[in-house]
């Protein structure tokens, strides 16, 4: 994802010497850890996609499942999933996946945006851009939107692939895009970040722009909308809150370090964590920050998604924390074994992440006990997306993942 890939990029250089050193203790700490844990299955090669059995929910057409980046999922998730099919693609998948009308559209570094049959992986059609597609799809009247690093925002007809409109911004995209009702008439109005350090709003039919918001410095994540309100975490650290209607600032919050995770809003609040371990309520209606918890020597780069009364988000320390909504005082925490960037989906009281190790982990809200997880064995950083009870996740393999129950 731009900005945070080059700064791990230069971190990983300089921890080749000491992973080297104390390898043998990590395989060993590694296999206590699963010695306490359920197993884990390893993923193995699919030869046909054999047909998924979707049950009862709905669609996850944008990153986080909704404009307001909640992160939740609608209907029963079972306790123990099985690989139902994958999907290769030519290069790495950091993007999160989105899911409408029976299909995932999600994009890879090879520069595709692919739609897949959710039932059976199938690809249905593929679009090229100009680069690495890591941002994710917003679905929205039967056109597909998305961002590439190459700096266009691409839309194509959900049905057939085919080129509707695209529109250049200054920087690579590299947060999904999202939708707003067009207060102006029928339709919706897209909304991406960009690292021009500008949001662009734009006209979901023609392409065309409605306006833009600009800020001190790159957009990462995407942005996250409630009412008439647009709300962006920004790497000039702040929050800020748009106006939807004409993209006019309504109020900036200071939060001591850069943002590259999206903000989620729920209930007048907006829930998001930055570059310095700090992980933050805000009031929307007071513009300023209700409580703040912070974690040392870390980042926050994972989305949070929000339960009723809770809060979970994953950082770079390698767990997943549960957080009070109220009060931001921790309920569980959960030690993964490897960085969380990935932001978690929450579905029949359940949370799904992926991390860094490889491993794709469900686990119970009430209180962080494990339930289930798969090894993959490649960095997941993509986000899962969860619709009528199947799990699809992109991975630093190359390829799609999806995970639902079988009889």
């Amino acid at each position: 994802m731009g900005l945070v890939s080059q700064h791990k990029d230069v971190v990983r250089t300089a921890a080749v010497a000491v992973a080297v050193a104390l390898s043998c203790l990590g395989v060993a700490i590694w296999l206590n850890h699963l010695r306490q844990s359920r197993p884990a299955h390893r993923a193995q090669a699919v030869a046909e996609p054999k047909a998924v059995v979707q049950g009862r929910g709905a669609p996850w057409p944008v990153f986080g499942g909704d404009p307001q980046h909640l992160g939740r999922a609608v209907g029963a998730l079972a306790e123990k999933l099985d690989l139902a099919w994958t999907f290769k693609t030519s290069g790495s998948v950091k993007a999160s996946p989105v899911i409408e009308d029976g299909r995932v559209f999600v994009g890879s570094a090879d520069a595709n945006l692919y739609a897949l049959d959710l039932r059976t992986g199938q690809s249905i059609w593929s679009y090229k851009t100009g680069d690495a597609v890591e941002a994710s799809a917003c679905v929205k009247d039967g056109v597909v939107c998305v961002g590439s690093t190459d700096g266009w925002l691409y839309a194509v007809d959900a049905h057939t692939g085919d080129l509707k409109w695209k529109y250049q911004t200054g920087g690579q995209i590299a947060g999904g895009a999202n939708w707003v009702p067009n207060p102006r008439g029928d339709g919706a109005w897209i909304v991406a970040g960009s690292y021009d350090g500008c949001v662009h709003c734009v006209d979901g039919q023609t392409g065309q722009r409605i306006w833009m918001y600009k800020t001190d410095n790159y957009v990462n994540g995407s942005p996250a909308v409630a009412g008439s309100l647009c709300v962006i975490g920004g790497c000039d650290a702040r929050v800020h809150v748009v106006s939807v209607a004409d993209g006019n600032g309504v109020s900036t919050i200071e939060t001591g370090s850069y943002i590259a995770a999206s903000a989620a809003i729920w209930e007048g609040q907006v829930y998001v964590g930055n570059y310095n371990g700090d992980f933050v309520k805000v009031d929307l209606a007071t513009r300023q920050v209700v409580w703040r918890y912070g974690l040392e020597n870390t980042a926050i780069v994972s989305s949070a998604a929000i339960g009723d009364q809770t809060v979970v988000f994953g950082a770079r320390d390698r767990q997943v924390h549960c957080l009070r909504q109220q009060d931001g005082r921790p309920v569980w925490t959960f030690k993964a074994l490897g960085e969380v960037d990935g932001s978690p989906a929450l579905c029949d009281g359940k949370v799904v992440v992926g991390s860094e190790d490889g491993r794709l982990t469900m686990l119970r809200l009430s209180d962080g006990g494990l339930l289930w997880s798969y090894l993959v064995g490649k960095a997941l950083t993509s986000s899962p997306a969860i619709a009528y009870g199947v799990v699809v996740i992109g991975c630093d393999d190359g390829s799609v993942y999806a995970f639902a129950h079988k009889e």
